[in-house]
């Protein structure tokens, strides 16, 4: 019989509270910064009012994830057709409209274990980070995030890692989603209705929070 710990051996993964921070390369170090801060929401919970969560998770979030790239490949070819102003209306809206995901999704904490592997697997010019959320029931749900160098960091030093994309169960691209959800509007050329759509979209998950 194979146990738990075997299997996350086999698997690579360990606890976040297991890895050793000076020993991991910066793309898994981007990662655990973010689960960090998800855990830290999760906690919160709903002792901790919805908007004051995104305000907790917004910082973390702009600062992992590569939300504008994340948008443009969403969006797709269309994008070059916006102008600048609706570009910062859309990316403002995009931006709201993730961080309420995440707190909506993650709106308490129930035991769950945050798993990590600590060696990234390099596909191209990008680096996937392995992870899994693990219910007290034992069910595990897996996030791999897929990162991308950036930048520079202030020092002048290596890149910045954020992630510009999350494959759910490994396979399942986020980015691909959204392409195929915006396809239709964006199709028409008006990203006035984009934006608007992913405001409604955060304003029923606001809503939805607020309801006793």
């Amino acid at each position: 019989m194979i146990t738990r710990r075997a299997a996350l051996v086999g698997l690579g993964l360990l606890p976040m509270a297991r890895l050793n921070a000076a020993e991991l390369s910066a793309p898994v170090l981007s990662v655990q910064h973010f689960n960090d801060g998800l855990l830290r929401v999760m906690k919160a919970g709903h002792a901790v009012p919805f908007n004051d969560r995104v305000h907790m998770l917004t910082p973390i979030v702009e600062q992992v994830f590569d939300l504008p790239l994340i948008l443009r490949r969403s969006v797709g070819n269309h994008w070059a057709k916006f102008n600048d102003a609706a570009k910062a209306d859309l990316l403002a809206a995009f931006d709201a409209f993730t961080v309420a995901t995440w707190v909506a999704n993650f709106d308490n904490f129930n035991g769950e274990v945050f798993e990590i592997a600590p060696e990234a697997r390099q596909v191209g010019q990008e680096m996937v980070v392995q992870t899994r959320i693990v219910a007290k029931t034992g069910e595990p749900t897996r996030l791999d995030y897929v990162m991308r160098e950036v930048g520079q960091a202030s020092s002048g030093g290596p890149g910045v890692w954020r992630a510009v994309d999350i494959l759910l169960n490994g396979t399942i691209s986020r980015v691909a989603v959204q392409r195929s959800d915006f396809r239709a509007i964006v199709d028409a050329g008006d990203p006035g209705a984009l934006i608007i759509l992913l405001r409604n979209k955060t304003a029923a998950l606001l809503a939805g929070a607020a309801k006793p």
